[in-house]
């Protein structure tokens, strides 16, 4: 995950890891471009997902925040703990990599509005992020081939409670509850039958 210029100086400081939740529960790794959860702490509306998860956010925009993603993917998880990615924007191509170098440890990769690398209209969001999953297709089928599950969680859409271009952030309450449904439809034990 290449180093951004445009980073906003502000949302590169604070640490590159925040960690929350459950301590050896299946393991929630976020790959976020903003650097939200800056003071060291979740953000409010992820909090319901750390009693059955450990949390791994990963602020991209702090130096090594890339690094730290792998760093929680590393160690060897059983089925019954194996890492669920969320990405967003200019970061879902690099969390379909992650998963697919780390496949034996990945559940499942959770998008939000995958097309924004840059500003998205949110009228156009919908139909970008179709696009977007259509022109990684073969990425995603390997993924789905080794039992990894791509699901679109949730996208910029054209109502009052977005008023920000996409990508959403990942902290917004439209993402959490897209990410706990996403979650609570995914088997607990996932691999392919070979």
């Amino acid at each position: 995950m290449p180093e951004d210029p445009t980073v906003d100086p502000v949302r590169a400081e604070g640490p590159a890891l925040v960690t929350g939740g459950t301590r050896g529960a299946r393991r929630l790794v976020v790959l976020d471009p903003a650097g939200e959860a800056k003071h060291d702490d979740l953000p409010p509306t992820w909090r319901p997902l750390a009693g059955g998860h450990e949390i791994f956010w990963c602020r991209l925009p702090v130096e090594n925040g890339a690094r730290e993603a792998a760093r929680a993917l590393a160690e060897p998880a059983d089925a019954r703990h194996l890492a669920d990615i969320v990405a967003s924007g200019p970061d879902a191509g690099d969390a379909l990599r992650l998963a697919q170098e780390h496949r034996d440890r990945v559940r499942s990769v959770l998008l939000v509005d995958p097309s924004a690398e840059g500003v998205v209209s949110p009228g156009d969001a919908l139909a970008a992020d179709e696009g977007w999953l259509a022109a990684h297709g073969n990425e995603i089928a390997r993924l789905r081939d080794a039992g990894i599950d791509v699901e679109l969680v949730a996208h910029t859409t054209d109502t009052p409670d977005d008023r920000i271009p996409a990508p959403l952030p990942l902290g917004h309450p439209r993402v959490a509850e897209g990410v706990r449904t996403a979650l609570a439809k995914l088997p607990a034990v996932h691999r392919p039958s070979r």
